[in-house]
């Protein structure tokens, strides 16, 4: 039995060298590189952008450019003709006379609404509503990806830790079988260090599956198959403290939802500017040119050719409409205000959702200290009992207690790390600077 499980242990080694040699390394990086080409999500916002700027190019030609249709029209015909004059009394027949129409018509057509202006200004801010969404959807999946690969990190961590742990119970077990074999100790001691072996043997291969799972995750973030596999060698590293008033005074001016909540309160203000402007009259302005031609066999005209010019125009405005207009600007008030309370609220909560998040960025950092010097201590415990344990002075309960303490240490450590790095991820994005470092910053994915 102990002799399959080394055998069984040593085979899960040598796959983890092997997928180490085999797989392409992975740093965050070249993750968040390979997440905003490949991810869904931005692939979707970039085309939304894209969608926006054509909408705003059709606005412009259709309110400021004038309508131009040309019409070229050839008919012909052939007839059989009786005609009958009041001076003839006989009628005139014509077999087979023959005629064609000949018309090529121009015209323009060029008409001014006072809220057009108002209009291209609106359709702007949509545009700049669509880029910021694109921004809002790299800087969630930038976090996202970031929040999982440390997650790996963290996993594979963990990992080490339980192979620790288990180099532990593994020298346990050979001392508790040498004393066992010496007649320096009972079986039940040898057994006990064999289950407790079985026990940490089991938990590094569970946590096998964990780190699978941590991987799928991450690739269906960077938008690749679960079965591409990456290597990663990294360690959670803490950046620089950060501080409260840098991260609202950014979040003012860098947050990209709360730069949407803003332009979405301007395209309300602008939509009911344009209702009001549509009190206004309109110029409407027309000219055209045309070619007509006209050959006939049959009747008093045998031809009739025109060509020439025309032109014209007109000053319209609406005197009732059934109240319609009014009723829709009441509307746009309404709707204007309540953009007015969703920015409020919008800001309420950034500021919240900062100083939330920012509280728990402390703590961590405090625990982060105290769980370092409970590790030193916890290490220091271990080595000592392991050493008892070998000389036979303690036993095996009190080296299971120390290797325990020693695991649970470990593992709140680097935990705690990984808080920390959550709490910083979350905290760069609120303020806006997890990505881009300015809001205007241009977004090269439409390159």
């Amino acid at each position: 039995m102990k002799k399959r499980l080394f055998i069984f242990l040593f085979l899960i080694q040598v796959a983890i060298v092997s997928y180490a040699q085999d797989a392409e390394q992975l740093n965050l990086e070249k993750a968040i590189m390979i997440g905003l080409e490949k991810n869904f999500d931005v692939k979707i916002a970039v085309n939304n952008v894209m969608l926006a700027n054509y909408d705003k190019q059709i606005g412009f030609g259709t309110l400021f450019l004038p309508q131009v249709n040309a019409v070229y029209t050839r008919n012909y015909s052939v007839e059989d003709v009786e005609q009958q004059f009041v001076n003839a009394p006989e009628p005139n027949e014509i077999l087979g006379a023959e005629s064609d129409t000949e018309n090529f018509t121009t015209t323009a057509i060029y008409g001014f609404n006072p809220e057009a202006i108002i209009t291209m200004r609106r359709l702007g801010k949509l545009a700049e509503i669509s880029e910021l969404d694109a921004k809002v959807a790299v800087e969630n999946t930038v976090a996202a990806i970031s929040s999982a690969y440390y997650r790996l990190v963290l996993e594979l961590q963990r990992q080490q830790v339980l192979e620790k742990t288990l180099e532990f119970s593994k020298n346990r077990l050979d001392i508790a079988e040498a004393r066992y074999e010496l007649g320096g100790a009972g079986k039940r001691d040898f057994l006990t260090a064999q289950v407790d072996y079985n026990s940490d043997l089991s938990l590094k291969v569970n946590q096998e599956q964990v780190i699978q799972t941590a991987r799928i995750n991450l690739n269906e973030l960077l938008g690749i198959l679960p079965q591409q596999q990456f290597y990663v060698n990294d360690t959670i590293m803490i950046t620089d403290e950060l501080r409260l008033d840098d991260l609202v005074e950014n979040a003012y001016l860098n947050n990209k939802q709360f730069l949407v909540a803003q332009r979405q309160e301007n395209v309300a203000f602008l939509q009911l500017r344009e209702l009001q402007l549509q009190r206004l009259p309109s110029i409407n302005l027309s000219g055209g040119y045309s070619n007509n031609t006209f050959n006939s066999d049959a009747g008093f005209l045998l031809k009739n050719q025109r060509e020439g010019f025309n032109y014209g125009g007109n000053i319209s405005f609406s005197l009732f409409n059934g109240f319609a207009l009014n009723k829709r600007i009441q509307s746009a008030r309404v709707q204007k205000y309540n953009t007015d309370l969703a920015l409020q609220q919008f800001e309420v909560q950034m500021t919240s959702d900062i100083y939330r998040a920012y509280n728990a960025y402390e703590i961590s950092r405090r625990l982060l200290e105290i769980e370092r010097k409970n590790y030193e201590v916890a290490v220091e415990n271990a080595d000592i009992a392991l050493e008892r344990f070998r000389l036979g002075i303690a036993n095996y309960l009190e080296f299971r207690d120390a290797q325990v303490n020693l695991l649970t240490a470990e593992d709140r450590l680097i935990t705690s790390l990984y808080t920390i790095k959550e709490s910083e991820i979350e905290l760069l994005r609120l303020s806006g600077k997890i990505y881009f470092q300015n809001s205007d910053d241009r977004l090269d994915l439409l390159d």
